[in-house]
């Protein structure tokens, strides 16, 4: 398997157009006031690691606003961590806590052979949503910490295993490795906590016999210290009403995360991870790489001409040799 660079942080994602219509046709006929009030508390327990489909709240004031919001947002940490899977065949995807599609959309954007996917989604309101623009996709409407699934190329669990115990998230685990025939990948908040669980999914894969992709430098332990998190962005273009419930003034959103991308097979390590915004200095930059056993920070002086135009280039979240 190749490994590929994935997009710059600076370089904005967006939903297709004929999503995005379909998206402000769902939130139509809702008063602005509700859906200011829904995404206000959708965004509260989004950030206390709670699960959306619990909010005591009317489903389609939900679901509408957590579609203006919290889906362009998933859909754009979903495509920027799937620009870092490689010349692979994937014919199959299963999603587990689905939500209303939006990785498996930047899966159908991202995989051209794509013929099957799975999603499993409790949440029926998100589901029926969610139907409107994956038709032909599987629904399978129950929690996926108790639903059986069978094999699939690709396992996605975006924003979902957080939500679960870590004795749970265990089993969960091993059953969706079980089914993985070449990747499981897993993202979640980049926070302190979000980390956490992506750092224990991918302690407990490893165990497995699993094999890291991305971001991780090889199979080493995780050199981050326990006060700290490892974190990358996406920026998402926001819509006109997505500005306006969230009040904000940027035509874009950056989105933090945290994933791990880990194979069945084992491939080829990248020599480095830039894992903090890279620090330009007049003839000096500063790039905190981490290199698998530890983290260093890499200064590039400007005498070295071609490394230098290369780290000029280089983003958060890339590969650095």
């Amino acid at each position: 398997m190749r490994l590929l660079c994935n997009i710059g942080q600076d370089k904005r994602v967006h939903l297709a157009a004929d999503i995005q219509a379909m998206v402000e046709r769902y939130a139509e006929g809702i008063p602005l006031s509700a859906l200011e009030k829904a995404a206000a508390q959708l965004s509260e327990h989004y950030r206390a690691g709670k699960a959306t489909g619990k909010l005591r709240m009317d489903d389609r004031e939900r679901v509408a606003a957590y579609l203006v919001t919290r889906f362009p947002a998933t859909h754009a940490a979903v495509t920027t961590v799937l620009a870092e899977v490689g010349d692979v065949d994937v014919g199959s995807v299963l999603d587990l806590g689905a939500g209303a599609g939006a990785a498996a959309l930047a899966a159908r954007e991202r995989f051209d052979g794509l013929a099957r996917m799975t999603l499993v989604e409790a949440d029926a309101a998100s589901v029926a949503a969610g139907r409107a623009w994956l038709p032909d996709a599987d629904w399978v409407v129950g929690n996926f910490a108790e639903t059986s699934f069978a094999e699939h190329d690709v396992v996605m669990a975006s924003y979902a295993l957080g939500e679960l115990k870590a004795a749970a998230r265990g089993q969960v685990l091993e059953r969706a490795w079980q089914a993985t025939r070449r990747l499981l990948i897993v993202i979640e908040p980049g926070s302190t906590a979000g980390f956490g669980v992506v750092r224990d999914c991918r302690e407990r894969l490893l165990a497995m016999g699993a094999h890291t992709v991305a971001p991780c430098p090889g199979d080493l332990p995780c050199p981050v210290a326990a006060n700290d998190w490892c974190h990358f962005g996406a920026r998402l273009e926001r819509s006109r009403l997505h500005r306006r419930l969230k009040h904000g003034q940027l035509s874009y959103e950056d989105e933090k995360f945290s994933y791990v991308i880990l194979a069945k097979e084992a491939v080829p390590p990248c020599a480095g991870r830039i894992v903090r915004r890279p620090l330009h200095q007049p003839g000096l930059i500063e790039l905190t790489v981490c290199r698998g056993e530890r983290i260093v920070v890499e200064r590039v002086n400007k005498r070295d001409r071609n490394k230098f135009g290369a780290a000029r280039r280089a983003g958060w979240g890339e590969a650095w040799p």
